[in-house]
């Protein structure tokens, strides 16, 4: 996994594959959470099965204080850039010539703060994050060192990802379910807001994704609206019906999702019904990226993704 994300033309060729295939509006990066982990030295595996997998949990002072000196440099960012400009290079061939043709956007990806941090505490992917949410609380200040760390690599991330073609950025965090409201946005908000800081001068519109964080959608939009985005936009997993989303973000907010995956194996019906109904709940906000409400399951069959694009775009 980790080889495919820093291999730049198959970096490429993988984001642009569901473009080719599925007819979609826009791509996504293709990268892991833990890449820039990676790239600023960390030793980290991504075990089938498992998920990511750290050389230790730093969870001491002494392990952050150890940590926080490794750097993101700028030569280490070069698959980066490379990847994107061959994509955005090929999603330009793809659109094609005329006077309605108008280039595939790419949207770059980068881990949230907290996600990063829980992995790197937990030393392993983990249900609860019991020590990571320790640490906040027994060691603020270690947890803000930790922390601001993060977000300054997921920001020379983006920012890496923007300045060489991507049209949007997306921030995603996984693990920002576990936390209560409090807890986010007295120990995780600053430092995601610190994050998309590193692109907010660029200004191309921002999307914050979690899971498991509708008690969190509102703390989610403030994060992108203090760090200055364009066009800050929520992303909503499959929990939060659109319409209620929209009525806690406000009617200024796009919104992002938020097909339920499990249903990409129902019956077509099942199914269409389900798709039609989010996009009409997504009618109430002023713009809806349509797109599932989490990731897709690898025994998915594919034609039932292209045939999903197909009705939406109907629609």
């Amino acid at each position: 996994m980790l080889e495919s994300c820093l291999r730049p033309p198959l970096a490429a060729e993988i984001t642009l594959q569901p473009v080719r295939r599925h007819g979609v509006d826009a791509a996504i990066f293709f990268s892991d959470i833990v890449v820039p982990l990676r790239l600023a030295g960390v030793d980290v595996d991504i075990q089938p099965g498992v998920g990511p997998v750290m050389d230790q949990p730093y969870r001491t002072a002494s392990d952050v204080a150890r940590l926080v000196e490794r750097e993101l440099t700028d030569d280490a960012l070069e698959p980066i850039r490379e990847a994107v400009a061959l994509t955005v290079a090929g999603l330009t061939e793809l659109s094609g010539s005329g006077p309605e043709a108008h280039t595939v956007p790419l949207i770059g990806f980068g881990g949230a703060p907290f996600t990063l941090a829980a992995y790197l505490v937990e030393g392993r992917p983990s249900r609860d994050h019991l020590a990571a949410r320790t640490l906040m609380h027994a060691e603020p200040d270690t947890w803000r060192r930790l922390v601001e760390w993060t977000a300054d690599l997921t920001g020379e991330f983006l920012r890496a990802q923007v300045l060489a073609g991507a049209s949007a950025v997306q921030l995603f965090d996984s693990w920002a379910g576990s936390l209560s409201l409090t807890d986010y946005t007295e120990h995780v908000a600053a430092a995601s807001t610190r994050a998309l800081g590193h692109v907010a001068d660029l200004g191309v519109p921002g999307i914050h994704f979690g899971t498991g964080t509708g008690h969190l959608l509102a703390a989610m939009r403030d994060v992108l609206r203090d760090a200055g985005m364009a066009h800050p936009t929520v992303g909503v997993d499959y929990r939060t019906p659109l319409d209620e989303a929209v009525a806690i973000l406000g009617p200024d907010v796009p919104v992002q999702g938020n097909i339920d995956p499990a249903l990409l194996a129902a019956p077509w019906p099942v199914l269409e019904a389900h798709v039609r109904d989010v996009v009409a709940r997504g009618r109430t906000a002023p713009g809806h990226v349509v797109n599932l409400g989490h990731g897709v399951p690898p025994e998915t069959d594919p034609t039932v993704l292209t045939r999903v694009v197909e009705l939406v775009h109907s629609l």
